[in-house]
């Protein structure tokens, strides 16, 4: 066979969730790295009320992140196809990173 028949058959269907778990794993380190360095920059450079604060909401913020991705390994590791994730669940993703970076930004032009 050749042509697209040919290149269903060879499909390997387990790569893509693989491949999604591992993407999950990279961001959720990144998100971990801006955490830590939040709270690096708020004990390096004097603590205060407003840059606790913002070290906290990064910490929140890394903690609802881990919580979405958790689920979504575990569910992409428990099946061989999984269901798509929940639309809410991208949603508290999205917010959490998002705010995560603000929360960081704000925090380099406290220091």
């Amino acid at each position: 066979m050749t042509g697209p028949a040919r290149v269903r058959e060879g499909r390997d269907p387990g790569l893509q969730p693989e491949r999604t778990r591992l993407a999950w794993r990279r961001t959720t380190l990144a998100a971990t790295v801006a955490a830590v360095l939040a709270v690096r920059t708020t004990l390096h450079g004097g603590v205060s009320a407003p840059t606790v604060v913002l070290c906290a909401l990064c910490c929140v913020c890394w903690l609802g992140f881990l919580l979405v991705a958790h689920g979504r390994i575990r569910a992409l590791s428990a099946t061989g196809t999984p269901a798509a994730p929940a639309p809410r669940h991208l949603t508290a993703a999205v917010l959490c990173t998002t705010a995560l970076a603000v929360c960081g930004a704000a925090l380099v032009l406290q220091a």
